[in-house]
């Protein structure tokens, strides 16, 4: 039977639960929740299935040794006595990613270039040569966590930021990160068991999320590589076997999701990432102005949506979000309708009471999700009476 070793999700803030979730609902063990980050245990077989299935996470990452060090000297030592020819091999680049938290040492390239002069020398030892470094796309990635005299090393199982599907290849101005997407999806409490639409779809990151959620098709399915690929112990034979067992898992669905937006730059470019994620089948992307549509289904709509907030895309604010308020006011009954915006000024605008806030980043920007509870009955109502 595989050995279970501990495992770091790392995440973006206010995710923890929900990817805590995730991990168990995947068969993580001993999850525990911490910040901007979730502990777990499993096997190898189970890393290779986080990174292929996590929605909100941005990394796993692989602890290898922990240890205390109160000077320089101590940090080298400790680094260079890791067995590294055990996790890869002189013929792969690697870089280091430090961060901290101590009175220790104040600058993280140092830990770095001290971490990598150990790893360097070791292999020299051992081997009779070294792996180069390649810090903008190494083989391998290791990360050194210091908090006060306390130093973890970890092997990044990921590589580049989870974040990164592999379906986009064309963005706009503004485009939303995927693991916020789909944070804001399973915040929003999107299942795929209704409709969706996008008013503002931009480059259709929120479409795409949607359509894996509802499809339950693996969040990294389109992406290429892994820095696991790199690993001496890379199993390829088992990978593909999680990679089939997790295609096996998808399910239909019944409903429709739509994206609308005005310019013709962006519906170009959200079909395009639409057809790379395989899922034109699903979605429809339509070039629309919101403030000139009515709710395109008869059945219950869920829609989640990424306005402009005054920040890279310039807009009257006050005109806008009144707009938004508006339009979904008379013309969306029956919709639970979800926007995220870091200008909370301009919520005031919009005219309508939130049933719920969730606080968010995205990026640097601190950030709101509303929702707004559209019922039927007032536009219906009113239908009726003038059709009699």
């Amino acid at each position: 039977m595989a050995e279970n070793f501990k495992m770091l999700a790392k995440t973006l803030y206010g995710f923890e639960p929900i990817l805590a979730k995730e991990l168990r609902n995947l068969g993580a063990g001993h999850v525990e929740e911490g910040v901007r980050n979730v502990s777990f245990e499993g096997d190898t077989g189970f890393l290779y299935k986080a990174n292929l299935c996590l929605r909100t996470a941005l990394k796993v990452m692989k602890p290898i040794a922990r240890f205390r060090i109160n000077n320089e000297k101590e940090l080298y030592q400790q680094v260079y006595d890791i067995d590294w020819a055990n996790y890869f091999n002189c013929d792969k680049t690697f870089a280091i990613d430090t961060t901290m938290h101590s009175e220790v040492f104040n600058n993280s390239m140092f830990v770095s270039q001290r971490a990598k002069d150990a790893i360097v020398d070791k292999f020299r030892a051992v081997k009779r040569q070294r792996p180069s470094v390649n810090t903008n796309d190494p083989d391998v990635r290791i990360n050194i966590h210091i908090y006060k005299n306390s130093c973890t090393v970890s092997l990044d199982s990921s590589g580049s930021s989870l974040h990164q599907r592999g379906y986009r290849i064309a963005t706009n101005i503004a485009p939303i990160n995927e693991v916020l997407a789909a944070g804001l999806l399973l915040s929003s409490g999107w299942d795929g068991n209704t409709d969706f639409l996008d008013p503002m779809c931009g480059s259709g990151t929120f479409l795409i999320e949607a359509g894996m959620i509802a499809r339950n098709i693996p969040a990294n399915i389109n992406r290429a590589s892994y820095a696991f690929m790199h690993w001496n112990d890379y199993d390829a034979a088992l990978h593909e076997k999680i990679v089939t067992a997790s295609l096996n898992k998808t399910r239909e669905f019944h409903h429709k999701i739509i994206g609308y937006d005005k310019a013709p730059s962006a519906t170009r470019k959200a079909q395009e990432n639409v057809d790379n994620a395989n899922l034109a089948e699903y979605i429809t992307i339509e070039r629309k102005d919101f403030f000139r549509t009515e709710k395109p289904t008869e059945s219950k709509l869920h829609m989640v949506f990424n306005p402009p907030y005054g920040e890279r895309l310039q807009i009257d604010v006050e005109d806008f979000y009144s707009k938004i308020g508006d339009t979904l006011k008379q013309n969306y009954p029956g919709t639970n309708a979800w926007l995220i915006t870091s200008n909370l000024e301009a919520l005031k605008f919009v005219g309508l009471r939130p049933s719920r806030k969730i606080k968010a980043f995205n990026g640097k920007l601190e950030s709101r999700l509303v929702k707004y509870e559209m019922y039927e009955g007032s536009k219906k109502a009113k239908h009726n009476a003038d059709s009699k």
